[in-house]
Order: structure tokens, then sequence, then C-alpha cells
């Protein structure tokens, strides 16, 4: 379907502030830069890139535009949106001026058929998806060739996530080229995104296709109070965190970067009585439609989050956002910040970074983008298949992690090497060569994101204008101090009580982390197939620390390099006496098994998993607990073959494979039956414990508890 051209009397300016007020209430007026994107829209059917602050107004233009086009004739439009939580809001914001608005996603599956019926019955004005849709074949196959037909309209929203150079690149969001490519002339395309770049822009526009009419605003935030404070334990940062929500007026968010430290930091604030959720990629969809309410609301004080709740959530009286813990670029901390204050007067956002940011931003971009090696063995991998490969078959032949895996398949798929099937992922017949320079042009540039979020926290001057030029603002070198941040204003803060810090200090001493246990051997693997019978599988264990964690990983790690200072040989007489063990790492251990409960009964005896370089220790360890608890310590296991170590596993079928059959019973050792406490070391993916499990199963002893000293 083709718009009608538009009169050229009609005062589309008029229209568009109509249109608004019915948006956003009797007193809203049109922003310059809101009425020349409408403009160029409506009556140009141009190109646009918005780039404007958070809370600018963006939504409003495309709503607008598509009602104002399909007054005129125009096909529905194709909203490409990157999360549920902003599809929700904007469909909701979209039905609320009389534009029929629906998504299709992975939440509402039994809705699709009724839908792509409403879309081909031109019933729908507006028509949501996530980038990931462009890869589904149903989609591809079924709906968007009509679509693509008929649209009135492309919507490219949170576009900064289309470029590779970008903090939030996405590699779905890339197939925006192709479904561009499918256009008929002259449908307009607007991209919008409140963090990017002058590269960002400019990989943008290049990605658009066609040269678009940028208009680039300015990333002043009047109401936000900025402010940096630096501490320097995890303890002393949970405590001022607990003190200053309690302090500060309204509801906010605390960020954390791990799902681990979001569900931690909630606990934390729970117990000291603050009103507090968690809010990650594990909670329940249904469940994060209902914190989002309550704290749309104001009935919830702390949402404790990830990025998970982040681009598209709309709260305009948030009164504040806390970041436990620094992003990885000044792009992603602005875009973060950017939540709160937008109907208020002032707005408190306080950075807490933390010397641990770094290791977890070295793992999230090794997670981004595909090493050469690793890369170019899936690839050759698929080139020797007789046929689709699943992630399984792929991980049993390449070690490689199963998340860097499936982010590695998105990008392969993207760049044409690969694409997804009926059982798995093929080999194109498109030659491929994995592009190191561009890719090491991004790593260059990620790093530099890092160094500069790096620089933020030890800067001096304006906090505001530093964002402002971090963000290639145009307006930034002109700009006076905001007059409101911390640095402006030499305000300090009041550092937590040192009974606050105690009480966050055993807190964070008491949080046990939990070890699920395996319950299917890996696929692919010819030694072991199918499920791990029950009366041979762990039960769910527990570790003293995780690595990193600032609190007991410290102790652990003094522990294992005294170990390894004592040697590595059989345990004799001095060699590595009980007594002389850590008192605090002792008193850790045996805090957390009074926690235990121990759901199938108590342990009959300890034992321990034979270790290369730590097996002294482990057995003094597992002796002074025998001691302690008044349970027999027997020397139950014995290695049959050196293998490698399980850090240098990537993936679970290699770690599995690698100590499948390298541990059996000692020779005369004698093994009670009932429960068993099994110590180890360390553990990253679980398979030691599990075939240390299935041995000792084997013989009677089960179940097995595991205890680990430290999470990898």
């Amino acid at each position: 379907m083709t718009a009608e051209p538009l009169h050229a009397d009609l005062d589309v300016h008029a229209r568009a502030e109509e249109l608004l007020r019915q948006l956003a209430g009797p007193g809203a007026d049109l922003r310059p830069d809101q009425g020349d994107a409408i403009d160029a829209l409506v009556r140009d059917r141009r190109r646009v890139l918005l780039v404007q602050r958070t809370g600018w107004g963006k939504s409003a233009v495309y709503f607008i535009a598509t009602r104002m086009l399909r007054d005129a004739g125009a096909g529905p439009t194709l909203l490409v949106s990157p999360l549920l939580a902003l599809m929700r809001d904007q469909i909701a914001a979209a039905r609320g001026m009389g534009v029929a608005a629906e998504t299709i996603n992975s939440t509402n599956v039994d809705d699709w058929r009724a839908i792509e019926e409403r879309i081909a019955g031109d019933e729908i004005d507006l028509v949501c998806i996530s980038p990931e849709r462009l890869n589904n074949a149903t989609f591809v196959e079924r709906v968007l060739p009509d679509l693509a037909a008929r649209v009135g309209l492309v919507v490219i929203d949170e576009a900064h996530c289309i470029s590779a150079w970008g903090h939030d690149f996405r590699p779905d969001y890339q197939r925006v080229r192709d479904a561009l490519a499918r256009l008929q002339p002259g449908v307009p395309v607007l991209a919008t995104t409140a963090t990017a770049t002058s590269l960002v822009v400019d990989d943008v526009r290049t990605q658009l296709g066609v040269e678009p009419l940028t208009l680039r605003g300015t990333l002043e935030r009047d109401s936000l109070a900025l402010s940096i404070v630096t501490l320097p334990t995890a303890a002393e940062r949970l405590a001022f965190v607990a003190q200053t929500v309690t302090a500060l007026d309204g509801s906010g968010i605390v960020y954390t970067l791990t799902v681990d430290g979001a569900e931690q930091t909630a606990g934390w604030l729970q117990e000291c009585g603050v009103d507090a959720v968690a809010y990650t990629g594990r909670t329940d969809p249904d469940e994060r439609v209902r914190i989002e309410s309550r704290l749309s609301t104001n009935e919830v004080k702390v949402v404790v989050a990830t990025t998970a709740l982040g681009m598209g959530y709309d709260k305009p009286d948030l009164a504040w956002v806390v970041h436990l813990g620094a992003p990885s670029s000044i792009t992603a901390y602005y875009q973060a910040v950017g939540r709160a204050g937008r109907a208020l007067d002032r707005a408190d956002a306080i950075l807490l970074p933390s010397l641990e940011d770094r290791v977890i931003w070295s793992y999230f971009e090794s997670v981004a983008f595909p090493r050469r090696p690793l890369a170019e063995a899936v690839v050759a991998a698929l080139d020797e298949a007789d046929g689709p490969m699943s992630e399984a078959a792929l991980e049993a032949r390449v070690d490689i992690r199963r998340t860097r895996l499936t982010a590695m398949l998105k990008v392969l798929d993207v760049e044409g090497a690969l694409h997804r099937v009926t059982g798995g992922w093929e080999r194109t017949d498109r030659p491929w060569s994995y592009d190191e320079e561009r890719y090491r042009r991004v790593r260059a540039a990620r790093e530099a994101d890092a160094e500069q979020m790096l620089a933020y926290e030890r800067e001096g001057g304006c906090l505001m204008r530093f964002l402002r030029t971090a963000l290639d603002d145009p307006h930034a070198a002109t700009a006076p101090d905001c007059g409101r941040c911390a640095n402006c204003t030499g305000a300090r803060p009041e550092l937590p009580a040192p009974a606050r810090v105690d009480a966050a200090r055993a807190f964070l001493q008491g949080v046990d982390v939990p070890l699920e246990p395996r319950k299917m051997w890996p696929s692919g693997l010819e030694a072991v197939k199918g499920r791990i019978p029950e009366e041979r599988r762990a039960l769910p264990g527990r570790a003293l620390a995780a690595a990193g964690d600032g609190t007991w990983s410290p102790v652990v790690d003094r522990a294992f390099a005294a170990a390894e200072a004592a040697g590595t040989g059989p345990l004799d007489p001095g060699t590595l006496d009980p007594a002389s063990l850590d008192p605090g790492l002792v008193d850790g251990v045996v805090k957390l098994l009074g926690r235990w409960g121990w759901p199938a009964g108590r342990p009959r005896f300890i034992t321990w998993v034979p270790s290369r370089t730590r097996g002294p220790f482990l057995e003094a360890l597992a002796r002074r607990l025998g001691e302690i608890g008044r349970l027999p310590v027997v020397d139950a296991l014995e290695r049959t073959r050196d293998a490698p170590p399980q850090a240098e596993q990537a993936n679970s079928a290699h770690a599995c494979a690698n100590v499948h059959g390298a541990f059996a019973l000692r020779a005369g050792a004698s093994i009670p039956d009932g429960p068993v406490l099994v110590l180890d070391d360390t553990t990253s993916s679980g398979w030691t414990m599990t075939v240390v499990a299935d041995v000792l199963g084997g013989a009677g002893a089960t179940p097995v508890y595991p205890l680990v000293l430290c999470r990898e």
C-alpha cells in the first residue's frame, strides 16, 4: 500500500502538536527537532537519525508519524525494539493515542497467528518486534515479505545496538540492513538513540543505506546530580548503599554488574529493613512485569537490577540511580543514569566503583566478539559435517563455552558464514574469512571505552561536562559547569558507620555460593550418555567463595598460595599440620557447614578430591573439619590418570571428557554407606564433583554433598 502524497498546504506541525497533546497532555508542545523529524518522515519520506537524550520524547516522533502516515493511507509501522519492557511501554502509549499496536515476541507465542492475520488484514497500525525476530524462519518467510511490501514506516529504536562500535552491540540488529533492502522506494525510516558517540553515529548512518537527516541534541540533564564514592571493600560499599537509599526520597534503582550481585544486594537491603527486590535475567517474565509496575507506582523502594532493566523502562519520577560497580563504558553509564529525574527537579546518580569491575568487563568483552582460532574451528566443523550440528554437538568438537558459542554463532550468522536450520546450524555456500583487522579495531575501541570510564572515576572537574564531552555532545565544548555534581558543589558523602560496615561484612561472610548438580551427561560424548542415575548424582552443593567476591576469595587465595608453597607431595608428618591452617578460613567453612541443614541426613564421613597441587592442603582441611565435626575422615579417592587442569577446559563437554575416568576408589579404602561430604578446592564446570559422585555412588557412598572453597 502506498500513501497518498500529503497536500502541500497541510500544516504538518499543527497536526503533530494536536496528536502530541493526545499523547502527552494538553500542555505539551513540540520540540523543534521533533517537528523537523516528523516533517521529514511524513512529508518528505526521508530517512532520519534522531540522537537525543533519554526522556526527550523520541517515541512521540514515531507514534505521531505513524498516525499521520496511516491517515494518509500508508501501511503499518514496523518497530524494531530491543527489550520486552520497552515493547510493553511503547504499545501501551501507542494505544493511548489511537494507534493499534501489537508485538510478536517470545512471550505471546499463542497470539502470533491471530496477530499475523490482523497484519494481513491491515487492522494493525504498528508492529513491534525484537531484532532476533528477523532471524526467525517462520516470521521471515510467512510475515515479513507481505509486511515489507506494505510497510509505511520503519523504526529502529535504540539504534546504537546496530553498531559493533557501540557498548550494547547485538548481532541480530545488523539484520536490519537486510530488512531495509526489502523496502519499497520512498518508505521513510527513523533510527533513534540516546547514547551514541560520533563513531557510532557514523556507523549507524552507513547502516541505514541512504544518507539520513541527522538531528542531534544536547545531552545535558538539568536534574541529574552526579557523584562518585570510592570505598575499598565490598562491605563498605554495601553499608553505604543501605545508608544512602534509606535516606533518599522516592524510589530508585541500584544497578549491579552481575546477577549474583543483584540478588545478594537485594537480600542485604531486605535484611536492613529496606523494601527491595531483585530484577535480573533470571527473573520470571511475569514477575518482571509486576516489579516494573510496582516501581512505577512507588510501591517498592528499591529495585536492584542488572542491565535487564535498562533501555526502554520509563518512570518519569525515578528519584535516583546507584551503580554498585561501574559499567564498562561511559555510554552505558549515561544510558543507565538517564532513567532518573526525567520529570523531577533533582535526581541523584551515584557511582561506587570497585577493583573487581575490570575482571567482569574483561569477561563480557570476551563473549561479545569471536576470537579467530575458535571462529575458524566452528566454521571448519560445519564444513566437515554431513548435516546440521546442534550447539551441543559443536561443543563436543570445539572447546568453547556455551555462552561464547551462542554469541559467536549469531555473529557468524550475520556475516553469512552459516545459518540456523531445523536441527541446528549449517554452513552456507558463501566464502568466509576472519576479519582480523576489523575485530582488532573493535577491541581497541572497547578498551578505549573502559579507559574512559576509569578516567571518569578519577575526574576532578564537572562530571556532567565530562559525560557530555565523552559522548561527543556538540554543545559540550562551550558548556559551563553543571553546578550540581559533587565536584561542582564540593559535597562529600557521609561514610557508613563502623557498626553498619561490620553488619555488612557479617552478611557477606554468611552468603553461601550455591553449586547446582549436573543431572545429564553432556551430548556428543561416547563414554557416557543420557541422564545421571539419581543414586550416583551429587546433591546441590556449596562454595565458601566466588572468585573475585572481595569477601572470602582473598582468604581462599592466601590459603591456596600457602598450600602450594608448602609442597605438593604426599602429606608427611609436619608437612602441613591441620592445626596450622588459617583459623579464619576454617571458621568460615565450619559456619557454612552449620548453615547447611543436610536435607538427606548428616554426612557419615568426609573425603576430598585428589589434587595435583593442593592435595596436602585439602587433606589437612578435611582432617581438621573431621576433628571439629567428629566425623570420620576417609582417604577414599585416587587419580587414575593425570588430566590437564579443569580451568584449561572452556566448555562443558571438554571439561567432562577431561575428568571422566580420571578418579577411582582407592584400593583397600573402607567406604561407609550413606551421605558423604566431599571437599575440593575450586570448581567451574561442576564435572569433577559429578564424576566423583558417580564413583562414590557406585560404592554405596551416597548421596554426595559437594563442598568447594571457591567457585570460579
